[in-house]
């Protein structure tokens, strides 16, 4: 999965010129958290509804309305952006993508196809994307279990399943505690759970969680 397949398009951006006030009443009519910031085809940045809220008054300030709406009517997008902007493209892995905004704590990045903005792939995009591999949406018997961290453990415990007429929903690997095992949960439809814990007793070193979810 790339993450031209998975991406916000089109892009919603903003101008440097933009006027404060009005991006952020742009954000909560499109639902967004942050928009690249772009002119005459150029991408110059970044800015989050953080960085826009950032820059309006205070609620206690003592300005009067009208004092508040001429200021904010005189800062722009350009004032409170974020120039250095990370950009990806399209064909990057998507789990590279999410590799770079969480080391970088970023919520989003501008999504580029041959230097061409196209999109934008924001943390939104990940959850949803965590959700289908986790199965989530979808109710079964959710398994969690401790498995040995050798060839051919993965493949004792799908052969296992699939033998007593288990079907496979969402499968997912994770780091054990230590280098000689793996954590593995996945969703099975078509086996109870005594049926399931019994068929792979043998085969796990131990379950930590067995639910209907």
């Amino acid at each position: 999965m790339f993450v031209g397949e998975r991406m916000s398009q089109p892009v919603i951006t903003v101008t440097p010129d933009t006027a404060v006030h009005d991006a952020l009443a742009m954000f909560r009519k499109e639902h967004i958290r942050r928009a690249p910031v772009v002119k005459d085809g150029k991408l110059l940045g970044i800015v989050s509804e953080s960085d826009l809220l950032n820059a309006s008054p205070s609620p206690v300030t003592s300005l009067s309305v009208w004092e508040m709406n001429y200021l904010m009517s005189k800062v722009t997008v350009k004032n409170v952006m974020s120039k250095k902007v990370k950009t990806i493209d399209v064909n990057t892995p998507i789990e590279e993508a999410a590799r770079i905004m969480a080391d970088s704590k970023i919520g989003g990045m501008p999504v580029t196809r041959a230097g061409k903005l196209v999109g934008i792939i924001t943390e939104t995009d990940l959850f949803k994307i965590f959700l289908e591999l986790m199965g989530a949406r979808t109710k079964a018997l959710r398994v969690t279990a401790l498995i040995e961290e050798k060839p051919g453990q993965l493949a004792k415990v799908t052969k296992a399943i699939a033998d007593a007429g288990g079907n496979f929903l969402a499968f997912g690997m994770f780091a054990g505690p230590d280098t000689s095992s793996r954590i593995i949960t996945f969703k099975v439809a078509g086996l109870k759970k005594e049926d399931l814990t019994k068929v792979l007793t043998k085969v796990v070193k131990k379950f930590w969680d067995v639910r209907l979810s």
